[in-house]
């Protein structure tokens, strides 16, 4: 079994080169931590989903929640998955091409009652979108 953890958070100063740094780091810790995920992004929310082995998802969920570079950050999803959303992924970026909010949706809540079956559509369409690019 795989844990599936999706959260969301406010940025903070988000601007290209913060959002560079960040990939970055990801993708080299999370090759380094069998993790794999992706990274909706835009001014006004980060949408994450990671999956790994349990304490590396805990360890990497802990260094998210101490990060000044995130804000209001939200658990909206964790669960144990048969098998990986993004297994090819050591983290996707999609620059929210994929959206299905505006950002008075999200303002107003609906990506916190949005069911973890439709985060995971989220992230499945990124995926698919970076595939056929």
């Amino acid at each position: 079994m795989v844990t599936q953890l999706i959260y969301m958070s406010e940025p903070f100063g988000y601007d290209e080169n913060i959002l560079a740094t960040i990939l970055a780091t990801a993708r080299r810790r999370n090759e380094r931590d069998g993790i794999t995920g992706a990274l909706i992004c835009r001014h006004d929310i980060y949408l994450q989903l990671i999956e790994g082995d349990e304490g590396a998802i805990d360890a990497l969920f802990a260094r998210i929640l101490a990060d000044d570079r995130h804000l209001a950050v939200t658990l909206l999803s964790r669960v144990e998955v048969a098998d990986r959303l993004l297994p090819q992924w050591a983290m996707l970026h999609d620059p929210a091409h994929t959206w299905l909010w505006t950002a008075e949706e999200v303002a107003s809540g609906a990506v916190r009652e949005a069911t973890p079956e439709a985060l995971q559509q989220v992230f499945l369409r990124a995926g698919a979108e970076a595939a056929s690019s």
